[in-house]
């Protein structure tokens, strides 16, 4: 017997079968059960997630011999028939190779006529957007008054396309993309039921390069069998697909979260000399970026069986939540830069540094910075003594305790903290400064900001700047003194009203408002500091 393809052998038949449709196929299934049937249904989606598929096995519920439900017996003639595609009541039309008026004219004719055997006469247009506006019109009049004994099933991967007035008569059931633990779940499934050994990190592989598609997963799949020699191995795997080595992804990211351009440089030069796939590797260190801030935020997320398992818990302790939002909407929009770029590897290389150079100001962590460059934080001077030149001064050196508002808003302004911890510390309230332990105060709607890395970070920026340890302690209370945040807005709005009165007091403004009898857009004016 010849050998069957695992996306045609493992094609779903039963709704039961469907990977991840569950809320498409509970509409449906109720809809058969209750006898509550429609003349026309759209099924949407990208490629391979089973919409024919769904459309078929809605035909055999239709037809089943048993009687219309949602579990066909898939051993009757007419389901027999069906599976094998030899349903004489059941036209399957591609649209792409008949989007001439004439020929879909043609296919209408035999809608009036009843079906050969089956209870209903069944037509299955797959790419429906692919009709012309002619043949749109020609099916817009059978679908308005369709014959009680045919239904229409349209499938299409480009719903925008089709006029408003087809869709307004159709049911649409949009069937989503599947998530990669979905597929890689499945893929095992098939792997075992066939007795094919597999590892384990081979399959996230294919799930991920599949982007969402049953089908091409299982197309992939198959190949993976055929370069492995009939077995999966990850190795095997990552070299099939021609992805980036999984190892150098993560030495980018170690790279971006140390600061270290020059080791950035080197990674990139080592990509040139393994697989020069430069669009590949910004796609591959993208997806990273999302599994950390994923991690970061839903830790449940990361399953236990996941080989990058730990690696993927270090990096993402490593990287502040802020930054990688901001690698990954840099790296997101670079993109683009690596078609306009002289060549993908400097478009490349200018993604990765320019990541780093909008890096917030005081995020950089001491292995960023080379071993002969002077420590240029900056440094609050309290006492009237010239500040000490060296960058960590000892015991004899250390600044005098913060004493009041001013001296801890002089001290923050200073710090060059970014993101979160920026914010935190603009908006607390200083209490007392004594025997190490620093004492701040944070509006209770505010309280989100606590956050570990913010708090690790505007501690050790503290001590750093006061040349001795701090315990920092921050409670939740209504302020009685403006912070340094209020501050700054005070003085922004103060700036903005300026700004205004400037314009309104300028002659020449005022005459072009006459003469145009026009006036300025709100929010357009900006003071010019």
């Amino acid at each position: 017997m010849s050998y069957q393809a695992l996306a045609r052998k493992w094609r779903p038949r039963l709704f039961d079968d469907l990977v991840g449709q569950e809320h498409v196929v509970r509409a449906l299934a109720n809809a058969l059960d209750r006898d509550r049937l429609h003349h026309a249904y759209l099924f949407t989606g990208i490629r391979g997630v089973g919409k024919t598929t769904l459309a078929r096995i809605f035909a055999k519920a239709l037809n089943c011999e048993q009687g219309i439900g949602s579990h066909p017996c898939g051993i009757c003639t007419t389901c027999r028939e069906i599976d094998s595609g030899r349903c004489v009541d059941l036209l399957e039309i591609d649209a792409a190779s008949r989007t001439k008026v004439e020929q879909t004219r043609e296919l209408l004719e035999n809608v009036p006529y009843a079906p050969v055997r089956a209870r209903f006469k069944v037509y299955l247009i797959d790419e429906v957007h692919m009709f012309s506006a002619h043949s749109f019109n020609a099916l817009l009049k059978t679908l308005e008054e369709p014959p009680p004994h045919v239904k229409f099933l349209f499938a299409t991967t480009d719903p925008q396309k089709i006029p408003v007035t087809v869709l307004s008569r159709c049911l649409q059931f949009n069937l989503r993309r599947l998530l990669p633990a979905e597929i890689s779940a499945r893929l095992a499934y098939v792997l075992e039921q066939e007795g094919i050994p597999y590892e384990p990190g081979a399959l996230p592989l294919i799930a991920r390069a599949a982007d969402g598609s049953l089908r091409d997963a299982l197309s992939l799949l198959d190949q993976a069998i055929a370069f492995g020699g009939g077995q999966v191995g990850e190795a095997d795997t990552r070299t099939m697909l021609g992805t980036i080595s999984g190892d150098l992804v993560f030495a980018i990211a170690w790279a971006l979260a140390q600061g270290d351009g020059a080791a950035l440089l080197d990674q990139v030069a080592r990509a040139a000399s393994l697989t020069p796939d430069f669009v590949g590797l910004l796609r591959e260190l993208i997806a990273l970026l999302h599994r950390l801030a994923l991690i970061q935020q839903v830790p449940a997320s990361l399953v236990p069986d996941d080989p990058d398992r730990q690696r993927l818990q270090d990096l993402a302790a490593a990287i502040a939540p802020e930054d990688i939002q901001l690698f990954y909407e840099i790296a997101l929009l670079g993109q683009n830069d690596l078609m306009l770029a002289p060549d993908p590897r400097t478009g490349l290389e200018m993604v990765l540094l320019r990541a780093l150079a909008f890096r917030p100001a005081g995020t950089q962590p001491p292995c960023a910075a080379r071993q002969d460059t002077p420590d240029i934080q900056p440094r609050l001077a309290l006492a009237s003594k010239s500040p000490d030149p060296t960058p960590t001064p000892g015991p004899s050196t250390a600044l005098l305790p913060l004493k009041d508002m001013d001296d801890w808003q002089r001290l923050i302004a200073n710090l060059g903290l970014g993101g979160i911890a920026r914010e935190l510390a603009h908006h607390c309230v200083f209490r007392d400064h004594s025997a190490g332990r620093l004492r701040l105060q944070l509006d209770p709607n505010l309280g989100h900001l606590q956050v570990p890395n913010a708090l690790a970070r505007l501690k050790e920026a503290i001590e750093r700047a006061l040349g001795t340890p701090v315990i920092l302690d921050i409670q939740l209370g209504t302020p009685d003194q403006e912070t340094l945040a209020q501050r700054q807005a005070r003085a922004a709005a103060a700036r903005q009203q300026a700004a205004v009165a400037r314009l309104d007091a300028d002659p020449v403004a005022q005459a072009l408002r006459e003469q145009l009898e026009a006036d300025w857009r709100p929010g357009s004016i900006r003071p010019d500091d």
